[in-house]
This record gives structure tokens, sequence and C-alpha cells, in this order.
């Protein structure tokens, strides 16, 4: 990840005034791949020389399975010559998340569940050890751990709190896991495993004003008692938590409520942002990133877009969906090698919010990295 331009917006919430709002604010700019083109058959307008193709749909037969309303979060992994899409359900009781098997050649070999009975599974973030962490949206929500390559039952890792969770983020650097919460005040947290690679047991902290981090007292606390949220007096809150994504020693998160993409540098213990909202990426959600170093984030209703923002600080369309305006867009993720692009609408132009009229796309181009 090239960090030093985000790390200079990271560092200057040490300033203040015009100099700080200088210095965080990334700006509306010309994308690296060219402006969009009108959209092609399938609805998405895309820059020259890239192409999409719908992979699932709600309710429709694909690989064997019928794939599961609402998508929403997701993830990629490596399958030998091929890989492996996952994608979360974010419809309540029935939620779960089912997995499309890829082959070299980019053709859909199988697709198959691979966790089943949970709530609202709307966000997660895959681990460096090929599992899926899948989020439930909900009061006093799990994190459960899923095997991508469906060998392995679900876990729920209760250690890593009860509360409405979205996203996660692993830092293998400093061995800990950043997660986020959907609530108007919510906060960020990490979770410190005893053994980094076992999520079964460790410690929560939250994120407090300094910044540094607390240990959230009791992370699963029962229905009546106070929330996590609320434990620690001085810890920092977020309108509506979203998107997590770690590279190269900062961890991004999104905050709808805030309009902001939040940037964390782990080594430093610094708080600041990499983009605040104004600009043409509107309704900041989902986020991803490439090996590249830019970011890609996805835009919940807004004119359904995903931005691309750039080390240099570029802010830009590189893919919108038209006609779909009462929907949202998730789980961006790139394949292994980074030539292909997964997401999803996740009411596609019915905007019902059961999600029966989800779509799943691919994008495949010249994508930087």
């Amino acid at each position: 990840m090239q960090r030093r331009t985000f790390l200079f917006a990271v560092s200057a919430v040490a300033f203040s005034g015009s100099l700080w709002q200088e210095a965080a604010m990334a700006s509306a700019g010309t994308s690296p791949y060219g402006p969009l083109l009108p959209p092609d058959a399938n609805g998405v307008a895309l820059p020259a020389g890239f192409t999409s193709r719908v992979v699932a749909r709600s309710g429709r037969a694909v690989g064997g399975i019928l794939w599961h309303p609402a998508p929403d979060g997701g993830a990629c992994f490596p399958d030998g010559s091929g890989w492996i899409y996952v994608s979360n359900s974010e419809i309540p009781l029935a939620g779960g998340v089912s997995a499309l098997k890829f082959r070299a050649d980019g053709s859909i070999d199988r697709a198959y569940r691979i966790l089943n009975g949970t709530n609202l599974n709307c966000a997660g973030g895959a681990t460096p050890w090929n599992t899926w962490l899948s989020c439930e949206e909900i009061f006093r929500g799990r994190v459960y751990e899923t095997d991508p390559y469906g060998s392995r039952s679900a876990q729920p890792r209760n250690a890593m709190g009860r509360f409405k969770h979205e996203a996660a983020a692993c830092d293998p650097d400093h061995r800990v896991v950043y997660l986020t919460e959907d609530e108007e005040d919510g906060c960020f947290y990490r979770f410190v495993p005893g053994t980094w690679g076992d999520l079964s047991s460790g410690r929560l902290d939250v994120l407090c004003a300094g910044p540094m981090w607390k240990k959230v007292p009791d992370p699963g606390p029962a229905v009546f008692e106070k929330q996590t949220r609320h434990q620690v007096s001085d810890a920092l809150h977020f309108d509506g938590g979203e998107g997590c994504y770690y590279a190269g020693g900062v961890c991004y998160f999104t905050a709808k409520g805030d309009h902001k993409v939040w940037a964390y540098d782990a080594a430093g213990n610094v708080l600041g942002t990499a983009y605040e909202g104004g600009g043409t990426l509107d309704g900041i959600d989902n986020i991803t990133g490439s090996r590249a170093g830019d970011l890609y984030v996805a835009e919940d209703g807004g004119n359904m877009e995903i931005n691309i923002i750039t080390p240099d600080r570029v802010v830009a369309p590189i893919m919108r969906l038209d006609g779909q305006g009462s929907s949202e867009i998730t789980g961006p993720a790139f394949s292994p090698d980074g030539s292909r692009l997964y997401f999803s609408s996740q009411r596609g132009t019915s905007g019902e919010r059961a999600g029966t009229g989800g779509i799943t796309y691919e994008v495949t181009g010249p994508f930087r990295r």
C-alpha cells in the first residue's frame, strides 16, 4: 500500500484551520481510468476497456443453489487456479452467507452455503488464514467465522463482542481485528486475540479520546445491561460505522452519518480522515482497496457509484449503476489477481427492502495493481 499521501492526511489532525482542511480533504478529479461511458447492456457505466457481467441474481439458480436475497458484504479467496467470492445475506433469521466458486477461466464451477440461520448479515472481513468473518447487524449481534471452502462449520466468536456489528478488518502487523458498529453513536473497536489466528478468546478494546485504547469491561452484556458503546466514558463515537479495510499500517473505516472515510494509523496511533463528504462520493458505505494503493468506496444510495480514492487524494467514480437509486452497492472485493471486481446491488431495480431483486456483478478490466 502506498501510504505517504494518506498518512499525511491522517497526521493533519495535529493542525487546525485551512492547513488541516487542505491536508485532509481528498478532492474530485480525473479518474486514472478516464470518464465513465454510457451504461452497457447490464446498466453498468464503466470507463473504456472495462466490461461487466451479472454472475448471480437473488432467488434465481446459480451453481446449484438459489442465490440469497439482499446480498451485502463480500470478499474473494484463492482456490487453486480459481477463486471464491463469498457474500452475506442481510435478511432476518435466514441471513447467512453463500459462496460462488470460479474456475481459472472465470466460469462458475458451483455455489454453496457456508452459514445459515443468522440475522441480518451485513458486512464482515477476510482473515489472513482465509476465513470470512460475517457480522450480524442486530442488537447484540455476533461475529461468525466461516469457511469459504465449505469444509468446516461456522463458529460464533462471542469474545469479539455482542453489538450491532458491521465490518471487520484484520491487522496482521499488530495482530488485532478492527470492528465497526452501525449505531448513531457507534464505536470503533479492536479485538486482541489471545493467539493470533484463533479468535475464540481475547480482549475487546474501544478507541477513546487521545486517541487511546481502553478495554471494554463486558463485551457480551445482557439485554438490559449497559451496552459496549456506553461502557467506557471517553470512548469516541462515529455516526453509523460501515466498511473497514486495513493496508500498509492504516485502517480505513467509513461512517455514513459522518460522511467520512476515517483513517487510523496503527503504528503512529493517530486518527484522521482520508475523505470528507461534499464531493463526488456520497452515501459512504463499504470499502476495499487494491495492491496499487487505491481505495474503492461503494455508495449506499447517492447516484449508485463506486468511487476510487487514489494515493494522491483524487476522488472519482469508476462505476455507476443506472435506474437503481433505491438500492445500495455492497460487497466490493477484488479477485486474488486483482483483475476482477465483484460487488452487488442489494435491491436491484425493484428497491424492495426484502432484497429479492439483488444482483451480483463482476467487472473485468485494466485495474491498477
